[in-house]
């Protein structure tokens, strides 16, 4: 065989092997194409029946940090947005499990929801689920951790408030010691103890009340209220202070409005919102007092046209000692303790109280009660007169 002729028989062998080769790597191709991706590993049997039953937010994790399963909750509390978890301090902390095994526990301040610079307490625990699945449990502590401060707070703030008029009693006393032969002098130190144990006789009154609200959730004994006497009652025990500022009073309250309750308190709370309209109003302006009844619903309103209330104090003027304007509330007498004192008597009875207030224009408050309904109020009626006539109940 000559040359010529070796070398077109080598190239055509060559064209056969590279075509064959070809088809080969094609044909190869497609069976790869028809194998079904290797599905990840199943969860373990019972984990999403447990999850669901969960009181805790839970969260479970693929090999590559994807959710698999998670509970209502988590979704709630933008932890988890479409199929991903949101925030990269849990996702850190499941790969550090996954890659020692370790059970961790941590506190976080994660953000709730998007867009929001709402702060969430959580205490998170993540552990370990099978080999590739990672399990995230975690509860939100905000409330507690609120309560605490509160309670902190209040205990501060008693220590500091009752240490401000028994430290006056002490010095005055001690100056009305000094001052013995003077008679003017002592006069003038005696009348600034009395203001000072007034002060001293409200707070630890007002202290006790809201102890006693907060212990009670719930009334015992609730009577059926009319809140027209409510109204009329706390307007009374305002009225000399109000008549001193050349405040005038007004007061009109719809006769169907009654709720059931305890009428004391109720007095009480309304006579708050009246006091601090008066003493927050300029002289010779006007305070209104409105009690109505909206469906099943009772609002009473306290409106007034004093100084307002700046928008960003507005979320705090109902916890205990709080004060908008602390030395004005200490020269009316104020114990910061009223308007909490409100807020208590309205959770007590189902209801709620708001505050709307413009700088400037005024504030007014509106509690909002259960209303007692006609036929159960007409009951409580004819019960009320047949026991005073000595007729029998029942």
């Amino acid at each position: 065989m000559d040359a010529t002729l070796a070398g077109i028989v080598g190239g055509g062998l060559g064209l056969v092997i590279g075509a064959v080769a070809v088809a080969a790597s094609r044909l190869s191709e497609r069976k790869l194409k028809t194998i079904p991706p290797s599905a990840p590993p199943p969860l373990p049997s019972g984990v999403s029946d447990v999850l669901a039953v969960l009181r805790s937010i839970a969260i479970v994790l693929d090999s590559s940090d994807a959710v698999v399963n998670n509970s209502a909750s988590a979704v709630s509390y933008g932890l988890v947005r479409h199929g991903e978890l949101v925030h990269t301090e849990l996702r850190q902390l499941a790969r550090q499990v996954r890659r020692d095994g370790e059970i961790r526990e941590v506190e976080l301040e994660l953000t709730r929801g998007f867009g929001t610079t709402t702060n969430t307490v959580m205490t998170a625990r993540v552990a370990p689920l099978g080999a590739p699945h990672i399990l995230i449990l975690a509860e939100d502590h905000t409330h507690a951790r609120r309560v605490e401060e509160v309670r902190r707070d209040f205990v501060a703030n008693v220590s500091h408030e009752l240490k401000t008029p028994v430290g006056g009693i002490a010095l005055l006393a001690e100056a009305v010691l000094d001052a013995r032969d003077d008679p003017e002098a002592v006069s003038r130190f005696a009348a600034r103890i009395q203001v000072e144990s007034t002060r001293l006789t409200r707070l630890v009154k007002e202290i006790v009340d809201l102890s006693r609200l907060q212990v009670a959730d719930t009334l015992h004994e609730p009577e059926l209220v009319q809140i027209p006497q409510v109204v009329a009652e706390a307007v009374d025990r305002v009225r000399v202070a109000a008549e001193a500022r050349q405040i005038t009073l007004e007061a009109v309250a719809d006769e169907r409005a009654a709720v059931f309750g305890d009428t004391e308190l109720l007095a009480t709370a309304v006579a708050n919102l009246v006091s601090n309209a008066v003493n927050y109003s300029e002289t010779g302006t006007r305070v209104a007092v409105a009690a109505r009844r909206v469906g099943d619903t009772i609002e009473i309103t306290v409106s007034d046209q004093g100084q307002g209330i700046p928008t960003t104090e507005q979320s705090r003027i109902f916890e205990r000692f709080y004060r908008v304007d602390a030395a004005r509330s200490r020269a009316t007498g104020g114990t910061g303790l009223g308007l909490a004192i409100v807020k208590h008597v309205c959770a007590t009875h189902g209801g709620d109280v708001s505050v709307w207030s413009e700088e400037g224009h005024g504030s007014t408050f509106t509690m909002r009660l259960p209303a007692a309904s006609d036929r159960t109020a007409a009951d409580s009626d004819r019960h009320t007169v047949g026991t005073a006539q000595g007729e029998q109940p029942g």
